[in-house]
């Protein structure tokens, strides 16, 4: 049992509020549980969600000391209640998650850790029994691959360090394709092929640069790309990363004369006709190619997932097949 002697400067808030702030870790829902239980009491008593603190009011709290830590990216799982993760495949060493657009993978300047993939994953596992975090001395569960947070598409998570180890190390190794599909403007000339170069990335304007000859700090960048289809002014295109570079796929389609479709960032005034404020990519296929052995992984080795649906394919290019 915890004790807290609201000050001057907690007065008058809800208790629900002020217990958000005060037990960081405790989900909402459970937050109200325990008032409806009266295992948090204002001063001996029982009280309501919506009580207004006053000042010399004593909380006693019948809560876990876990959900008094600081939130961290290790501990967010804690606050879940409901996890929102939309599963594309998972057996005993991997999971595979289609990152809704807007999710951040982790946690990031001012991002609240609860909501990003991690740890929404993670509270599931927890909440599964597969993942006991209070046996383990080490290993969390956690992300071989990120998307950023405009793009969505397909994550992998590994369960067990085995599992983390190796895609890591297939990551690397560039031995699992990864497809990507999205809408640029206008019609890339040839239909297909592949674009080669060089990126420099500036941190500071988190942005990136496509140079023709390599130059100090750029790094070589290379993307395969198939037209699909072309429908009113914008073309469907599957790019195949052979590099993994920041914006990768945006900066060198821009570059090419053909920005996509939304990306602000990259295309200006040129894709801003269609009213789209995220860029129209999305990492809709993996394949586990494995050329080399792939220890406890063997049985994904030619196995290929791909999301069930793209949001910017069904809207501009209805009954198109995935």
């Amino acid at each position: 049992m915890k004790e807290i002697i609201i000050g001057k400067n907690d007065a008058g808030q809800r208790l629900d509020r002020f217990l958000d702030k005060a037990v960081p870790l405790l989900p909402a829902a459970l937050c109200q549980k325990y008032i409806r239980l009266k295992r948090v009491k204002v001063n001996g008593k029982g009280s309501s969600r919506d009580y207004r603190l006053s000042c010399g009011d004593v909380l006693s709290l019948y809560i876990s000391d876990e959900f008094f830590e600081r939130p961290t990216e290790e501990n967010a799982y804690s606050k879940v209640v409901a996890p929102k993760i939309d599963i594309v495949y998972e057996d005993g060493n991997i999971l595979l998650a289609d990152k809704k657009v807007g999710m951040l993978c982790h946690g990031g300047e001012g991002a609240e850790l609860s909501r990003t993939l991690i740890a929404n994953i993670q509270a599931y596992l927890h909440r599964k029994g597969e993942w006991r975090p209070r046996e383990e001395n080490a290993f969390t569960p956690a992300l071989c691959n990120r998307i950023d947070r405009n793009t969505g598409g397909l994550v992998i998570a590994a369960k067990n360090a085995e599992a983390l180890r190796i895609l890591n190390q297939k990551i690397r190794d560039r031995e699992i394709d990864k497809y990507y599909l999205c809408v640029i403007c206008g019609e890339i000339k040839p239909s297909s092929g592949r674009l080669e170069g060089f990126i420099f990335k500036d941190a500071q304007k988190n942005r990136v640069y496509v140079r023709s000859a390599a130059e100090a700090g750029s790094k070589t960048a290379v993307t395969e790309y198939r037209t699909l289809e072309t429908r009113n002014g914008l073309s469907l295109l599957e790019c195949r990363l052979l590099t993994g570079r920041t914006h990768q796929i945006r900066a060198q389609l821009a570059a090419a004369g053909h920005p996509l479709l939304g990306d602000g960032k990259y295309g200006g005034r040129l894709v801003r006709d269609f009213g789209e404020k995220r860029q129209a990519l999305y990492s809709y296929r993996l394949t586990f190619a494995f050329p080399t052995d792939a220890g406890c992984l063997e049985y994904l080795r030619g196995k290929t997932y791909t999301v069930k649906r793209v949001d910017f394919v069904e809207k501009y290019f209805p009954g198109r097949q995935l």
